[in-house]
């Protein structure tokens, strides 16, 4: 069948599930996206969750993968009502050790990033330089399956050489504590133990990105990203129905198409006996990974940090020195709450002042815990930001939580609180959700599966999705 006249049905509308719907449309697919919760988004949702007037990205808040996503940025969201914020700091990571400064900072630009690491800047540009300056053009390498043929393969092999480094190893290239934290902070975005094979992968690119494109917000709220998505798709004729929960195969009718934006379990259950049977066990054997405790703040005045440079850091990562850092973060994996967790805050506003009141202004903050936690971690959060800003609890008007349990309610794909879609072992790095040649064909014709739990993985880009449907649509035109 031609795609002219084709039909396709994708569910769940997070940003891949949107992509993968978009790029369908594009190429004259009739395209319906059916999604179980009232508003569209996953991720990608802002609403006032404390006060009225401040803006709280639910999951998703700084987009270091989204400003540069190859598909973001063919799609000209701009044209339907994205703007990217960028704030004056893109991370800093405060310090407690009296022998050292009170923090350190990522800045797009690498120099300055180096000048701040005294004894270790020009180390930090000697493993993160040539890598930063081809990341841009390396988008379409590393935004999807590991397993091709590389468009870039000597460039490719220079990024990836240090990301098969476990993240503790890859420090030791740093001779501060300080430049070793700031290293850690970014490489536990993973959610790993930091001396796991690969744990590198995901740091790298996070830095990378950062001095490639920074760590930009999206003005008015993570929403503008999947309310831009929506707007394209309608002007090609999309359309998207909220409310519509998916649990039986049978519902999804006779569309050539059919996208799951789900996780690789929900897509087994809903599949059911449809599933070819190794396909089937795989779905069901895909590992999630530690969960974790969000709280919002609604915060008079800001919060009270020490260092200036978390006083302009759109992203603020909170643990202090890496030592400690690799601890908790092997409690978490080990399915134990460490006492002092790892800490996670933007800070939105800053370059974003729509989303603040006035002098309140709204503190997104989450701590990584174990898979499925049950406790209140709400107050190890807490104390882990008033360490490094004495005085904030004095601030803090209002707040919201969200413990790992109300995650997965808010978002199915969430288990256990896994806000990234799946584990990121080495394995399920190298192959999610399962080891296939075309890792997006769940092995029902026309059916593919395109959530963070397929290459790349986890982030708001749109890749998994833009993905999933170039392969629908080859197979379509086939």
């Amino acid at each position: 069948m031609s795609r002219a006249g084709a039909s396709a049905i994708v569910v769940g509308s997070g940003p891949n599930g949107l992509a993968a719907a978009l790029e369908l449309a594009r190429a004259g697919v009739s395209v319906t996206v059916l999604e179980a919760a009232a508003t569209i988004g996953g991720g990608t949702r802002t609403s006032e969750l404390t006060v009225p007037g401040l803006l709280h990205d639910h999951c998703s808040a700084a987009h270091p993968m989204g400003v540069g996503s190859p598909f973001f940025v063919a799609a000209e969201l701009e044209r339907y009502g994205l703007r990217w914020c960028w704030p004056e700091v893109d991370l800093a990571h405060p310090l407690d050790d009296p022998a050292g400064p009170d923090a350190v900072a990522v800045y797009r630009s690498i120099e300055e990033t180096a000048a701040g690491l005294g004894a270790d800047g020009e180390r930090w540009k000697r493993v993160f330089g040539a890598p930063s300056r081809s990341f841009s053009d390396l988008g379409e390498d590393l935004m999807g399956p590991l397993m091709h043929l590389p468009r870039r393969p000597l460039a490719l092999a220079r990024f990836g050489a240090p990301t098969l480094l476990p993240a503790a190893l890859l420090a030791r290239a740093f001779k501060t504590p300080a430049a070793r934290a700031l290293w850690g902070g970014v490489a536990a975005h993973s959610f790993r133990a930091l001396g796991a094979p690969m744990s590198s992968a995901i740091g790298c690119a996070l830095v990378c990105a950062a001095h490639a494109g920074g760590w930009p917000v999206a003005e008015g709220g993570s929403r503008a990203i999947s309310d831009a998505l929506a707007a394209a798709l309608g002007a090609h004729g999309g359309v998207i129905e909220t409310g519509v929960e998916v649990r039986d195969f049978s519902l999804l009718g006779d569309a050539e198409i059919v996208i799951f934006d789900l996780a690789p379990a929900a897509v087994a259950e809903i599949a059911a006996e449809r599933l070819p049977a190794r396909v089937a066990r795989a779905y069901r054997r895909y590992r999630h990974g530690p969960g974790t405790f969000k709280v919002d703040l609604a915060v008079e005045g800001g919060v009270p940090w020490r260092s200036e440079a978390a006083r302009r850091a759109g992203t603020v990562h909170l643990i202090g020195s890496l030592a400690e850092l690799v601890q908790a973060e092997n409690e978490v994996n080990r399915g134990r709450m460490p006492e002092r967790p790892f800490v996670l805050l933007s800070q939105q506003y800053l370059a974003d002042p729509s989303r603040s009141r006035g002098d309140l202004h709204p503190i997104w903050a989450y701590a990584h815990v174990p898979h499925g936690y049950d406790g209140d971690a709400s107050e190890a959060l807490i104390d882990q930001i008033e360490r490094f800003a004495p005085g904030l609890r004095e601030r803090i008007v209002a707040r919201a939580e969200r413990s790992p349990a109300d995650l997965s309610s808010y978002n199915a794909n969430y288990i256990g609180g896994d806000i990234a879609t799946g584990a990121n072992s080495a394995r399920q790095l190298a192959f999610r959700p399962r080891m296939a040649r075309d890792p997006y064909y769940t092995g029902i014709p026309g059916v593919y599966i395109c959530s963070a739990a397929t290459p790349p993985g986890a982030g708001v880009h749109g890749m998994c999705g833009f993905q999933a449907a170039t392969r629908a649509l080859g197979r379509l035109g086939s």
